[in-house]
């Protein structure tokens, strides 16, 4: 049995490098164990989101796994803080290990406007936790394998009433991370928006 159980592979279906299964996994099985590489001043097209303000670079496979609105793999955080790919559905061998940036990050800035993913499941765009349908989202948190911390801006949203609208959320932070200074605040506050 090969004890990593994925590799790399170039120029796939259009979408350059991919990972795919070298071996079977089960629904529920770690399929790559997440570690840190390095922790980030703000977010990039590689970076992962680990907490409502902090962005990390993962090392080993983890970077080179594409997204997919249908994924097979959904992300737990582990003890060091990193993300594990965890099997939501049955792999098998020669299956594209894939998840959905929503299930880590709450907004994405930094890929082209259209999807590759191929899934049937297919949103038309890779699209952040923050633009993730109601439906998507309530089936990532019934599996456990979403970020918490996105959980957390929405029940924070739902809990404000200024911040009901579900394109904005307010986070107590002094770094600007995600938007823009809030413009009604003369303290740390950060409005989490895309909407000007």
């Amino acid at each position: 049995m090969d004890p990593v159980g994925y590799e790399l592979r170039t120029n796939v279906h259009g979408k350059g490098d991919g990972v795919f299964a070298t071996r079977n996994f089960s629904i529920g099985d770690t399929v790559i164990l997440g570690v840190i590489e390095s922790r980030l001043e703000c977010n990039d097209s590689h970076a992962t989101q680990v907490s409502l303000t902090e962005f990390v670079r993962h090392a080993d496979m983890g970077p080179k796994a594409n997204h997919s609105c249908g994924p097979n793999c959904g992300m737990r955080i582990n003890d060091t803080g990193a993300f594990d790919f965890i099997a939501r559905k049955k792999i098998v061998k020669g299956d594209e290990i894939t998840f959905d940036y929503a299930m880590r990050n709450y907004s994405i800035e930094y890929f082209p406007n259209r999807c590759l993913c191929g899934s049937e499941q297919c949103r038309g765009h890779i699209t952040g936790w923050k633009d993730l349908p109601d439906e998507r989202k309530k089936e990532y948190e019934y599996e456990g394998l979403v970020a918490p911390y996105l959980l957390e801006i929405d029940r924070e949203a739902l809990a404000s009433p200024r911040d009901r609208q579900p394109s904005s959320v307010v986070a107590k932070t002094s770094r600007q991370v995600f938007g823009r200074p809030n413009p009604d605040s003369d303290n740390a506050e950060l409005v989490l928006s895309d909407t000007e």
